[in-house]
């Protein structure tokens, strides 16, 4: 694990494990790299060269006030690209991350990335507007920032049930999956998850998906309560010139953790295809 300053000054903190073809994995809102627990050891043990870093603002990186939108976060890791000097990779986004994926790709990756994996990604666009008129309605986002700013130890409480899908009939719980959302929420910024909501529900990543010409996978679950399949994932596919989809029938959000045995068999074969 290290740091590196970024341009601004802020310090981004990333893991990077093992050798061979580099993955990178970008994290959802308002996590940390710890989220890819079960990948990171999967892909580790596959082989790979595994590197997951903290957003500025989440987790250890810099709990800076600034810089909190899409285009700071792709520059933030094209900076770290560069100092691990990482060709040939793989990029993996889950949620916020998959947006942050396929900027990344778009902005800075030619030449240094090979494939993608958008997975319950925010892709295209989540927020509901005339040119999206079967969005999610920004109200709902609006409530999000509100608990954020007011109520946020107790709303990331609460948050993991419809995450994981926990309030489901018949969902297994885990109470230490909730207490890890939570812990890894609580070690980041306020400014900076609430300044994070508007970038994940209002970032138009159209045009990314349609410059990005590397085989892209995207997987979604069909129970996914915070992004919803119909909006996301089924969209995105159609907009990217070399792309995959597999959706799952009952999976939610969180399915790289509930469903990681799954979702690590279909990236691998991806990855090696």
């Amino acid at each position: 694990m290290g740091t590196i300053k970024v341009q601004d000054g802020t310090e981004i903190y990333y893991k990077d494990w093992g050798t061979g073809q580099p993955i990178v994995f970008h994290h959802g809102w308002p996590l940390s790299g710890d989220d890819w627990d079960a990948q990171m050891m999967f892909f580790l043990d596959q082989g790979y060269r595994v590197i997951a870093h903290d957003r500025r603002g989440h987790g250890r990186s810099t709990q800076v006030a600034t810089g909190h939108d899409m285009d700071t976060y792709a520059a933030d890791l094209f900076e770290l690209v560069k100092a691990l000097d990482l060709k040939d990779a793989i990029h993996i986004g889950h949620s916020t991350g998959g947006g942050e994926v396929i900027r990344y790709v778009a902005k800075f990756g030619k030449g240094r990335v090979a494939k993608a994996v958008l997975v319950s990604a925010v892709t295209p666009i989540m927020v509901q507007k005339d040119s999206n008129p079967n969005g999610v309605p920004k109200s709902v986002f609006d409530e999000i920032r509100l608990n954020t700013a007011t109520n946020r130890a107790q709303y990331f409480k609460d948050f993991p049930e419809a995450f994981y899908g926990y309030n489901r009939p018949g969902a297994k719980a885990s109470q230490g999956v909730r207490d890890n959302w939570w812990r890894q929420g609580m070690m980041g910024a306020i400014k900076a998850h609430y300044d994070c909501i508007g970038v994940f529900s209002e970032t138009d990543f159209t045009e990314d998906l349609k410059s990005v010409d590397i085989p892209v996978l995207v997987l979604h679950g069909e129970d996914d309560q915070i992004v919803p399949f119909e909006i996301s994932g089924k969209q995105a596919v159609k907009l990217v010139k070399n792309g995959k989809l597999i959706s799952y029938p009952g999976f939610p959000h969180g399915m790289p953790t509930t469903e990681a045995a799954t979702i690590n068999k279909d990236i691998l074969e991806f990855i090696r295809s």
